[in-house]
């Protein structure tokens, strides 16, 4: 069998904009490097540096310092998102958890992701629990179950 790392990876518009806000979301997720001192993002560092923008990288990457799950990466593309993911991130926050405990739970989570920057698409009661579909700032949906 082959070994292989894995990482999922996300197209979007403003890498360092998505990335804070999953960093924030997941907990547990850093940058590789953290940003020097003194400067909140990589490219208030390279403006003072007088890096050009056009020979600044364009992803920023997440790396699990907590647990061991796979690296997030965030790669800068030209055309706008169009259409609904084919791949999405579920957040479980209820494992167990049955009826308004649940509810409660998930609500509770989803406040904390939409003062991050996230929003609510819909609420959902499935069967299987409720549950909230939700979009990252660039409109990426993923899941609070």
């Amino acid at each position: 069998m082959t070994a292989f790392d894995l990482h999922i990876v996300f197209d979007c518009a403003e890498p360092d904009r998505v990335a804070r806000f999953w960093m924030r979301a997941l907990g547990g997720y850093d940058f590789p490097t953290p940003v020097p001192d003194g400067f909140l993002t990589w490219d208030d560092w390279a403006d003072a540096q007088q890096i050009p923008v056009d020979q600044r990288p364009t992803g920023r990457t997440l790396v699990d310092k907590v647990r061991d799950r796979p690296d997030i990466f965030f790669l800068q593309v030209p055309e706008a998102k169009v259409a609904k993911n084919r791949v999405h991130l579920d957040i479980k926050v209820a494992p167990g958890l049955s009826g308004d405990e649940r509810r409660t739970a998930v609500d509770s989570e989803v406040d904390r992701l939409i003062e991050l920057g996230g929003s609510v698409l819909r609420r959902m009661d499935e069967a299987d629990g409720y549950l909230v579909v939700m979009q990252d700032p660039e409109a990426n949906e993923f899941c609070v179950a």
